[in-house]
Parts: structure tokens; C-alpha cells; sequence
């Protein structure tokens, strides 16, 4: 019987441990390695490189406030036209719209009436006249038989009375006949100045009173600028300002203007006063009704004016970065806006002429750090 021969092989030995004192070595260089680079970190920080921003010296200016509003190219003078006898509308011979000249026929009337009335004055003007006739040769024949002694001085007083009484008959229907002929001069309604219709109440074949509106004409001529301007700027305004008119549709087209009238009352639909500014020779590029834009400034007034880069915010409120001069250490300032123009922010509290007001840079900055300052403006 064979044995089978076998031979287990003797396990590896354990690693040897590391002494002690070289464990402590390591231990000793890695906390000197940590406290190295703690100070390193602190003192990087210690010596953090100022931010560069612009800074400006705060100094008071005139600010003046400028406000624009939109209006309206309104006619001076709008005139409203009716006959002045009444009657049915014949014929209508413009439109709204259109340019008349003065004393251009605008419509007609019926003047059937009007002709039958003069027919009848001048009947009885020619019947007056041959009373007159008749009168007239009974006085002269009294007046010879009573200078030969023929008839008496009463008869004389009648004939003379007589023939007066003619007279009177015929001035009298030689007034009827002019009214007539002007009543019948009515019956065409002329444009009493040149402009353009802007408005018509009647047709052809409508009846119309005496002193009813037909037509309305702006008169040509200077125009005016309409506003509906905020009572509180009305308050705000000088006395007489300049104003400056720009075509909405154009800005090439400018003309200057004065105020002329302020209505006295506000009106209660939309709390506003109506304003009209005369454009005293009107540019034939502003027509009836075009938009317009006009701009006035207000009175100035003293305040701080820096660019809008130089705007923020602490608490919620507008403030400003301030740079203390003998650190260069900036902090914030909290301030009052008067109002945001082009590019600007008007300041009108929390400022000092003389102060430095960071412009530019601030988004970068942190209460207390310092600055180097890349550029300064007045």
C-alpha cells in the first residue's frame, strides 16, 4: 500500500511594527504641515489686494426737470357755421376735411321762400312809388293855385301830408326789399375765413332753424398744441415756459411754443387741466390733429447728479458706496433720489460736497475693504 506523501507550506511571518519614535516623527510633521498652511491662508487674507473702482468728488449742480407729454396740433380759432334763415338743405358742397378760401359757398337752401318774399317787397316798393308819384303832383298843384289865391291852406297841408306819408310808404318798402334780397343772400352759407372743415351736422334734403351748427372750420393760421398735463405739474411749471414741440411721427420737425391758456377748472374724468401752447409760425409738417410731444423744464433746483453705476441698495433703500480718505476703506451711505434722468440719478439728501462716491466697481465691493481708484470725475 502506497502513502501519498504530503507538505503543507509555514505561513508568512506578521509585519513588523513600527517603532515608536518613528511614529512620532510623522505625527510631529504633518501638524507642522497644518500649521503652516493655516498661516499662509491668514495671512493671504491679512493682505487681500484692494479692489480698483472710479470714484467721483460729490459736488452740487442746477438740475432742472424735464417732463414730456403728448398732445395734439389743434386749430386757434375753430369757427362754428349755420344759415341764418331756415329751410331745407338744398345741396351740400364740401366735406370734413377739406381746405375752403373765404367766402367760398359751402352749401344751399331752398330759396323758393326767400325769392316769392323779395317778389313781394319789390311789388310793394313799385306800388309805394306810384303813391309817392300821385302825391307828389297833388302838392305841386296846390302849391301853384294857393300862391294865386285858388285854394285854402288846408287843403295845402293835406296834399303835403299826403305826399309825406308816400314818402314814408316807399322807404319803407325799400327796406323790406333790401332784407329781402339779404334773406335770400342767406339761403348760400360762405366760409367767413380760409381753413379746413372739421366738422359737418347736415345732409342734402334736411330741414335746418336759422342759427343751427352746419359746418366747423379751423381757420388757417397759427395752431395750437393741446396738453392734458397733471395739476401737480402745472404747479410745478414757471410761470411761462419755454416749450419745445417735436412731431411724434417726425422728430425732425420741431417748433418753440409759449403757454397761452390753462383751463381754471380740472377735469373730473381724469384729474388733469387742459393746457394749450400757441406755435407761433406753425411748420406746415404739424396738420390738424397730429401727434406731438412736448417738453418743458421745470425750476431748477440743487442737487448731487452721479451715474447710475454708482447706485445701491442697503436695507432695501438707495444708497451709495462712500470712500473714507485717510483709509480708502469704502462703506455705504444711504441716500434720497429726487429722480432718474438719462443715465443719471438725481440725489437730493444723505450727500456732502466733497465726499468720494464710488461710480464704477461697486458690485465688487464689502463694507470696510479698501480701494485703489482707477479714475476720479467731478
Amino acid at each position: 500500500m502506497s502513502s501519498i506523501a504530503t507538505s503543507s507550506a509555514s505561513p508568512s511571518s506578521p509585519p513588523r511594527p513600527l517603532s515608536r519614535p518613528n511614529t512620532l516623527l510623522l505625527l510631529a510633521c504633518a501638524a507642522a504641515a497644518l500649521l503652516t498652511s493655516g498661516c499662509q491662508k491668514q495671512q493671504a487674507a491679512e493682505k487681500k489686494l484692494p479692489v480698483t473702482v472710479s470714484t467721483q468728488t460729490v459736488a452740487l449742480a442746477d438740475y432742472a426737470p424735464r417732463t414730456s407729454l403728448t398732445g395734439v396740433i389743434a386749430a386757434r380759432t375753430l369757427n362754428n357755421l349755420s344759415f341764418r334763415v331756415g329751410g331745407r338743405v338744398a345741396e351740400r358742397l364740401v366735406d370734413v376735411g377739406q381746405h375752403v378760401d373765404q367766402g367760398a359757398v359751402l352749401a344751399r337752401i331752398d330759396p323758393q321762400e326767400q325769392e316769392s318774399d323779395l317778389r313781394s317787397a319789390q311789388a310793394d316798393l313799385d306800388a309805394a312809388q306810384a303813391q309817392l308819384t300821385q302825391a307828389a303832383a297833388a302838392y305841386q298843384r296846390q302849391k301853384t293855385l294857393l300862391s294865386q289865391g285858388f285854394t285854402t291852406r288846408r287843403d295845402f297841408d293835406s296834399a303835403d301830408q299826403t305826399m309825406k306819408v308816400a314818402q314814408g310808404s316807399v322807404d319803407a318798402a325799400q327796406s323790406a326789399l333790401a332784407n329781402a334780397k339779404e334773406n335770400l343772400s342767406y339761403t348760400e352759407l360762405k366760409a367767413g375765413a380760409a381753413g379746413v372743415i372739421t366738422a359737418r351736422q347736415v345732409e342734402a334734403g334736411q330741414v335746418v332753424q336759422a342759427a343751427q351748427t352746419v359746418f366747423t372750420i379751423a381757420e388757417d393760421g397759427d395752431r395750437d398744441a393741446v396738453f392734458n398735463v397733471q395739476e401737480t405739474l402745472v404747479a410745478q411749471t414757471p410761470s411761462s415756459p419755454a416749450v419745445t414741440i417735436t412731431l411724434l411721427s417726425d422728430p425732425q420737425v420741431k417748433a418753440m411754443g409759449k403757454v397761452r391758456e390753462i383751463s381754471p377748472a380740472v377735469d373730473t374724468a381724469s384729474g388733469s387741466i387742459r393746457v394749450k401752447v400757441g406755435i407761433a409760425d406753425t411748420p406746415a409738417g404739424m396738420p390738424l390733429g397730429a401727434a406731438v410731444i412736448g417738453t418743458v423744464s421745470a425750476r431748477p433746483v440743487k442737487a448731487v447728479l452721479l451715474p447710475w453705476q454708482a447706485l445701491t441698495s442697503t436695507a432695501g433703500k438707495p444708497a451709495v458706496w462712500i470712500v473714507d480718505p485717510s483709509t480708502k476703506a469704502v462703506a455705504t451711505t444711504p441716500i434720497e433720489v429726487l429722480a432718474f434722468d438719462s443715465g443719471v440719478v438725481v440725489v437730493d439728501k444723505g450727500l456732502e460736497a466733497g465726499q468720494s462716491v464710488v461710480t464704477a466697481g461697486g458690485q465688487l465691493l464689502s463694507p470696510g475693504q479698501t480701494i485703489a481708484t482707477a479714475g476720479a470725475g467731478q
